[in-house]
């Protein structure tokens, strides 16, 4: 069975991937802090007949993280499929505002667990020449939000990486790409505030692993 591993896995969008791709067939690798909420996340896939099992990390924690990872391929094997949607938190940050005790955070968990967690699983995709790497940002990592700046920063730089690797890595049978989502996710919203369901915003990632073209998905109003 081909397994895919979401990191920053939680009940919205990271369960809607993980539904799709379990109806495809795949086993499911959730990583993320809160070790009870993985175990529901599990139960519910399972409620479905999706093969699913967490592993606690901090995406900060770049050991913890790899940990993580390598547990999940000895569990499963290797890892066909990474989806990386960690969220750091939302600090309302104006750029003047930007300081490094500020900023520290969104780079340690959207930069460097990015990288950590590529790092984790191209070997095994590089070995195979065959792999998908699909990396989540907000539309602030192409058109930055004035009150966003230091998630901003972290996502653009993570952006950036994302379509080098999409350059560089394709002709070895690796396709990556970014996502970004420039919207509310869920299947209500306050009125005027763009918003589309999660299980809506998943079958745009089956697509772009199915198609394995472009290098970058913007989701907008």
């Amino acid at each position: 069975m081909p397994t895919i591993a979401i990191v920053g896995a939680g009940p919205g969008l990271g369960l809607s991937i993980a539904k799709v791709f379990g109806g495809h067939g795949y086993d499911v690798a959730l990583i993320a802090r809160d070790k009870g909420k993985l175990d529901a996340l599990v139960a519910e896939l399972a409620e479905t007949g999706i093969t699913a099992e967490g592993f606690a990390a901090d995406v900060a924690e770049p050991a913890r993280l790899t940990g993580a990872l390598q547990s999940a391929m000895a569990r499963f094997g290797r890892i066909d499929v990474l989806e990386f949607s960690p969220h750091a938190g939302l600090t309302m940050t104006a750029p003047e505002d930007v300081t490094l005790e500020v900023l520290r955070p969104q780079i340690d968990s959207l930069l460097y667990g990015a990288v950590a967690a590529v790092q984790a699983v191209l070997p095994g995709m590089l070995e195979a020449r065959s792999g998908t790497v699909l990396f989540t940002t907000g539309g602030g990592a192409v058109s930055p939000s004035p009150m966003l700046a230091d998630a901003n920063i972290a996502q653009a730089g993570q952006r950036n990486w994302a379509l080098n690797l999409h350059n560089t890595l394709a002709g070895r049978g690796i396709y990556v790409a970014n996502v970004a989502i420039n919207l509310m996710i869920g299947t209500q919203a306050p009125e005027g505030v763009p918003h589309r369901a999660p299980d809506e915003i998943a079958l745009d990632y089956w697509t772009l692993h199915t198609s394995r073209e472009q290098a970058e998905h913007f989701i907008g109003a």
